[in-house]
């Protein structure tokens, strides 16, 4: 280990004048460090960090003003303790079960975020509105959720980076904060959503015994049960995980047969893009579908779950394969997102689709349901949230079925729940490089999501703690391209990914989808905004829309620098991206300022 820090360093040379440029480290092959298959390894990286000694080590070479951030802990470490290991299949090259077994959990885990309440939602709230019409846009959200995945995988498979890391060290330090706290929002919106859901389907369950409010607190409790499963063991709490899937599947998939949508209909629905007599309410419910399924911090959490496997990343084999597995992880679970979304879709379709909100208000009246007052007796055309959607299937198809659905809200709420606890503690210790404690990291999660929601669900009634749900799918929306831009930067980035850079292929649909999609969810935004009728609002969204924009555009430059259109440099510039051997280059540039600091 003494003779690697006798190696020349590689070093960046700040530009004269680059206030807006990502860090770079000058590298060549010349100058490449030479790191034995061993070296590199997952178990390696901390045993080779504290082999490094204080005198030892490698100075930092970067300015006081220089953008590099401050590492002051081992960089390689995950959440989870420990790295499941890949058996050997020689009699199988090209496919093996026993791989893709080993590879499975990750992706099970992100399809969660497929799931959540606020999905559930978008998903009854388009079969009531647009029946079938639009389980094509449905279809079209996962597949580009899953090309997005793919990146956000490949990124922390070939780089041992998550894309919090991989912020944390290549932006500048104004940008990277507040990169930070836009994904925070976002992941906070999420939780609220998911802690609206666990409320409700307690409520739905206890038969109005527990208060929303009293939902409400009990999700601390059993946030914190649930996520020390995992020091039980890896494997046992994607486990869990794939036990909550399946409580999912089999209530919504009950809820399903007992509804026996039109198979042909829904076949026609989910194949065909169109949209018969449909205007601006389906516009917008279609809309809200991307915004619903495409998720900003899923993206953080994907990138950091693949860590969890023990891959020799020095092995280009191994990478390849490792990719190649994780992306079939992906589809399959998504595949099983989309089933039970359709689930969902297809039973409010069937149902409810063109009903009245007269026609539920005597239906509910004569099963004698105490929630019939949830409906006003007039024509209107129907509108359901999560509550009022299991209050309805109990009126029409009796009361197992309103308790099925809760159970399967509830599975949804908590499952989403907690893998959003993880992606926060992913995007915390990856742009702070902070280490909290879990409890600590849980209570301060928890705090920011349940103090509006508590409120709200002590002085306000269901209908202003469901509504929230808008709010919180419209904060999410904006929060889209703070993650998909910087994963295809990094991915499009030789320097960062070597071999496994996105071809110009990749490049170009990446590109077109990730505009595609935040349009989209633009769209939302404005037409929320617009809804909300006072001057106010108008005002100080055009303020805050005029930073937003402006950071937007930040990241979208730095993208097309990196997609290849090297005209759009300004003055003397860096090249994007990280050395070959991003691994060795941290730990050369450990922070020196205070050696004797605790690790």
């Amino acid at each position: 280990m003494k003779n690697l820090t006798k190696k020349k360093k590689m070093g960046g040379k700040k530009s004269e004048s680059n206030p807006c440029e990502l860090v770079h480290v000058a590298y060549s092959k010349d100058r490449q460090l030479p790191v034995t298959p061993t070296s590199m390894s997952d178990q390696n990286y901390q045993q080779l960090d504290e082999d490094l000694s204080v005198e030892s080590r490698p100075k930092r070479i970067l300015s006081d003003d220089s953008p590099e951030p401050v590492v002051d802990a081992e960089p390689f470490a995950t959440y989870f303790d420990e790295k499941i290991p890949i058996p050997e299949d020689e009699t199988h090259s090209w496919f093996s079960f026993r791989k893709l077994w080993a590879f499975t959990g990750p992706g099970f885990l992100m399809s969660i975020a497929y799931l959540d309440p606020g999905n559930i939602e978008s998903d009854l709230q388009s079969g009531s509105v647009a029946g079938f019409k639009l389980l094509w846009v449905l279809l079209a959200a996962t597949i580009i959720g899953l090309l997005l995945q793919r990146l956000a995988a490949r990124l922390g498979v070939v780089t041992g980076l998550h894309l919090a890391e991989m912020c944390n060290r290549q932006y500048p330090k104004v940008p990277r904060i507040a990169l930070w706290l836009m994904v925070e929002l976002a992941i906070i919106g999420s939780d609220m959503q998911e802690v609206i859901g666990s409320a409700i389907a307690l409520n739905l369950l206890s038969a109005g015994v527990i208060p929303l409010w009293g939902g409400v607190l009990i999700t601390i409790i059993d946030t914190f049960f649930f996520l020390f499963l995992d020091k039980y063991g890896l494997r046992k709490l994607e486990a869990f995980f794939g036990f909550l899937i399946t409580v999912m599947a089999l209530t919504f998939g009950y809820e399903y047969i007992r509804v026996s949508p039109n198979q042909g209909e829904l076949l026609k629905g989910m194949f065909f893009p169109y949209c018969k007599d449909c205007g601006a309410p389906q516009l917008e419910q279609a809309v809200g579908i991307v915004g619903a399924v495409i998720m900003p911090h899923n993206m953080y959490l994907h990138s950091a779950l693949v860590k969890s496997r023990d891959i020799n990343r020095a092995n280009k084999k191994e990478v390849r394969e490792a990719n190649k597995y994780f992306f079939i992880e992906s589809t399959i679970a998504l595949f099983v997102s989309f089933l039970i979304n359709v689930f969902v879709v297809a039973v409010f379709a069937e149902s409810f689709y063109g009903k009245t909100n007269q026609e539920v208000f005597y239906e509910c009246l004569n099963k004698s349901s105490p929630q019939s007052n949830l409906f006003p007796n007039n024509t209107d055309p129907l509108h359901v949230d999560i509550f009022k959607g299991g209050v309805v299937l109990g009126c029409f198809f009796g009361a197992p079925a309103l308790y099925i659905w809760a159970v399967g809200i509830l599975a949804a709420g908590q499952s989403s729940t907690m893998t959003g606890t993880y992606s926060g503690q992913f995007v915390m210790e990856g742009f702070l490089n902070l280490k909290w404690s879990r409890f600590a990291r849980v209570f301060l999660t928890r705090s920011i999501a349940i103090t509006p929601t508590l409120l709200v669900a002590i002085f306000k009634d269901v209908e202003h703690l469901t509504g929230m749900n808008d709010f919180l799918n419209v904060l999410q929306s904006l929060q889209l391209p703070f993650a998909l831009i910087p994963v295809l930067t990094f991915t499009s980035l030789p320097s960062v990914m070597s071999d496994f850079a996105n071809g110009i292929g990749w490049k170009i649909a990446g590109g077109i989808l990730i505009l595609v999609v935040c349009s989209i969810n633009m769209y939302f935004v404005v037409v929320y905004v617009s809804a909300l009728g006072h001057i106010a609002y108008y005002v100080g969204a055009a303020v805050l829309s005029v930073a937003y924009l402006c950071f937007v555009a930040y990241l979208t430059w730095q993208c097309l620098v990196a997609l290849g259109l090297s005209f759009l440099q300004c003055g003397q510039t860096y090249n994007l991206g990280l050395t070959g051997c991003p691994e060795l280059f941290i730990l050369q540039n450990m922070e020196m300022e205070n050696p004797t600091s605790p690790r």
